[in-house]
């Protein structure tokens, strides 16, 4: 018998906290059951497997991230939006570690192109509009600046800074004013020019 109250979105909400305590690796539907007091059997009238809970998580994640984005965002423009979704990626990162690593699970086809995924995107693509920059350097731009944020975070996160000064909130104000400058002056593209 299926427990009263239970349903694939709390079970979702409740992976989700978990994986923010032990670690989104440590979330499967036998970690859930436990959780709730009840077999394993039960929990599958609402999730197929751990993958669709994990999957359900990312979603979950994806999803509160792009709100926090969009909100942070509004009003802004240039380096000042830059720097504003670069700290929801790194303020939910160290918020909700465990929901942060499932924003990273690798989704099929169908379920990133239901995700807020897109959302994500766009925001990039929104900041971006700040910059003297072509479609094709734009596609480059996205990448760059994901491929920052998220591996400054996970460094982060991973303990990476703490060894050593100064503090890692002054590297990040660094990179930031980094990021801003590259895009400005296009210095990394071809053909790109120099800021004086």
């Amino acid at each position: 018998m299926v427990r009263a109250g239970l349903s694939a979105e709390r079970l979702a909400r409740a992976g989700a906290e978990l994986a923010d305590q032990v670690g989104f690796e440590q979330v499967t539907v036998s970690a859930l059951a436990r959780l709730f007091d009840v077999k394993v059997a039960s929990l599958y009238s609402h999730v197929r497997n751990s993958r669709d809970l994990k999957t359900r998580i990312a979603l979950l994640a994806l999803e509160e991230l792009a709100d926090r984005g969009a909100a942070a965002l509004a009003g802004r423009a240039g380096k000042d939006a830059l720097a504003a979704l670069g700290n929801v990626y790194r303020d939910y990162a160290r918020e909700h570690p465990g929901r942060y690593a499932a924003a990273q699970f690798p989704l099929d086809a169908e379920a990133a192109a239901a995700s807020a995924g897109g959302r994500h995107a766009a925001m990039t693509r929104a900041i971006l509009r700040g910059y003297d920059l072509g479609e094709r350097d734009r596609t480059h731009a996205v990448r760059l600046l994901g491929s920052v944020f998220h591996g400054y975070v996970s460094l982060e996160l991973s303990g990476g800074f703490s060894h050593s000064a100064p503090d890692s909130q002054e590297s990040w104000e660094r990179i930031l004013d980094a990021l801003d400058a590259t895009l400005r002056c296009r210095a990394w593209w071809p053909g790109g020019h120099r800021c004086a």
